[in-house]
């Protein structure tokens, strides 16, 4: 009896033009860069040096056709590049280059191998460091995905667009007011984003954040009158209104938890206290303060969540007798905070990536909403449509922990080499 034939294995399918995109990423490249980059300090407002590194980086790949770099204040440049060309749908991929301050990281960590916060130490296959995940890895990823493009050999038929800017955090004096961004919408550092798409690099584990929360901050001031405690007659408690405001502002968090629908992916609209300060003397308490932070959901409007803690604040005010000043600190895309957004989940940039995502992992895209606000909205405004995605775990950023997982960042930087040649399409150079 002649034994059987032997079967040809079979001859595996050609990488599709995203797959050879993908596989063109250098792990070990992104992981220099990210390690190169949290070792630059750009504690907000100090990203001068970083911004400049993040130029010569983008120059020294030769995969983008332009860059630039221009100073909306003395010292802190926004940066820029393109590559590409006009057939293709076109793509911006942005990021903020600041980071939060470092002394919690220096006190918690002081005598050991992580004491450094820009020491970007590689430990169990994470790096650790101030701003690795916040946004460094992002930006870090957008450049090696940009050039992996390139070194598959390929250009994209659209234009792909990177916009690196300063001041997103928050937390230093003066700084913190999105004033990179702001300068890059209207015009004054360099030219004005256009896309058909865009995705923001903020931490997101690699889940796609379709949509984000809108907030505003509150400050209140009641002004009573101070009185020796022994003659409380003559004074104006201006503690004991601000116990009151507590329960009516309480009051308005769990009414705004019943009367705002829950959105599907941020949870639920409401107002948290977050300091209050009175007394100190052994008098009538003459002055108190408050803070407050309002989340507001998709469909809510700032300048309705910021009357209604007016009229609450000054309703109390006139019951006690004391003056009142409220005022709104935290104007982002918005004089009183931060506009809440959202794109659909079924929008072709979201269903495209979700296949990126898809594609490189093996596992289905995760939807999700961003427990946190950033700059997307700015880029709605300009009529661009955009996503948060990268890797990282906001949950450990701005603190001693911050930390990124090497497999993810590689994983990550791949989805977006293939995201880029599967959104604008490629052409051979």
């Amino acid at each position: 009896m002649s034994p059987a034939p032997e079967r040809a294995s079979p001859i595996p399918a050609p990488l599709t033009a995203p797959e050879r995109a993908a596989a063109a990423v250098d792990g070990d490249e992104v992981v220099r860069l990210v390690r190169e980059a949290t070792g630059i300090p750009s504690v907000t407002p100090n990203e001068g040096p970083f911004a400049q590194w993040v130029l010569d980086t983008m120059n020294a790949t030769g995969a983008f056709d332009d860059t630039g770099s221009a100073e909306f204040e003395p010292g802190r440049p926004n940066v820029w590049g393109s590559a590409g060309g006009e057939s293709g749908r076109s793509l911006l991929l942005a990021g903020h280059m600041d980071t939060v301050a470092t002394d919690d990281w220096s006190q918690h960590w002081q005598g050991t191998e992580r004491a450094d916060p820009f020491g970007a130490h590689v430990i169990d296959g994470e790096i650790w460091g101030r701003g690795v995940a916040d946004q460094k890895a992002g930006i870090c990823a957008i450049v090696e995905a940009v050039s992996a493009v390139r070194r598959a050999g390929f250009r994209p038929a659209g234009k792909v667009s990177a916009l690196f800017v300063c001041d997103e955090e928050s937390g230093q004096p003066g700084s913190g007011v999105s004033a990179g961004i702001r300068a890059a919408v209207q015009g004054h550092s360099g030219p004005v984003p256009s896309a058909d798409f865009a995705i923001y690099t903020e931490p997101t584990t690699s889940a796609i954040y379709t949509a984000q929360m809108g907030f505003l901050i509150a400050e209140i001031t009641y002004t009573g009158v101070s009185a020796y405690f022994g003659r409380p007659e003559l004074g104006v408690d201006a503690l004991r209104a601000g116990h009151s405001l507590l329960a009516k502002l309480w009051d308005c968090s769990d009414d705004l938890r019943e009367s705002v629908p829950p959105h599907e992916l941020l949870g639920e609209a409401f107002l948290l206290v977050t300091s209050v300060t009175a007394g100190g003397n052994i008098a009538v308490p003459g002055r108190f303060d408050l803070s407050l932070i309002r989340k507001l959901l998709p469909g809510e409007d700032l300048d309705d969540a910021a009357e209604q803690i007016r009229s609450i604040a000054a309703g109390v005010a006139k019951a006690e007798g004391v003056d009142c000043d409220v005022e709104f600190n935290a104007a982002r895309d918005h004089p009183v905070g931060g506009t809440p957004d959202e794109v659909g989940a079924g929008h072709p940039g979201v269903r495209v990536l979700a296949g990126s995502i898809e594609a490189v992992t093996g596992e289905p895209a995760r939807i999700d909403g961003a427990p946190y606000w950033s700059e997307k909205s700015f880029l709605r405004d300009l009529g661009i449509p955009s996503v948060y995605f990268a890797p990282g775990d906001i949950s450990n950023c701005h603190t001693p922990f911050e930390r990124l997982s090497i497999d993810e960042l590689v994983t990550a930087t791949r989805t977006l080499a293939h995201f880029i040649a599967e959104w604008c399409e490629i052409t051979d150079p």
